[in-house]
């Protein structure tokens, strides 16, 4: 072993006890849920998206501008959106936004910021009786943080 051989193997020696966890898998709950995947192509619900109904589920996106002051919900987004898409019916649903009901009021956080959401994944038609907002897909009793 050689000067250099020597110097590289020393520096390495406190990463190659993390390679086996860095590389290791990830858990079947560690990853986020995937908005794009939660539909067909004729917007009926995938087997992704049965499969982790009712399941606790963890999903990063963008807070949009919520529709009103002193809120429990929002809508989020897999894109920054300055404008909040709220939608009429669930014929116009997009297939790339989420809504988000907490159980406390929500601060809202800009546009632009990531956010992780975690919470229980329901799915089926819904309407917020309080306000008539119409969604197909919907995480309760949720949580979020700044990423």
């Amino acid at each position: 072993m050689n000067r250099r051989q020597f110097l590289l193997a020393t520096a390495a020696a406190p990463f190659a006890a993390a390679l086996p966890a860095l590389v290791a898998p990830a858990k079947a709950g560690d990853e986020p849920l995937r908005i794009r995947a939660l539909y067909n192509k004729d917007l009926s619900f995938s087997p992704y998206a049965t499969g982790h109904r009712d399941k606790e589920v963890f999903v990063r996106g963008y807070m949009a501008p919520p529709l009103k002051a002193q809120s429990k919900f929002f809508v989020l987004t897999a894109r920054p959106m300055a404008v909040c898409p709220f939608c009429e019916s669930e014929a116009d649903w997009p297939d790339d936004i989420i809504v988000i009901y907490t159980d406390e009021i929500i601060d809202a956080v800009a546009f632009n910021v990531p956010i992780e959401v975690r919470g229980t994944l329901e799915l089926g038609t819904y309407e917020d009786t309080e306000i008539g907002f119409v969604s197909r897909v919907r995480v309760t009793s949720a949580s979020f943080a700044r990423m």
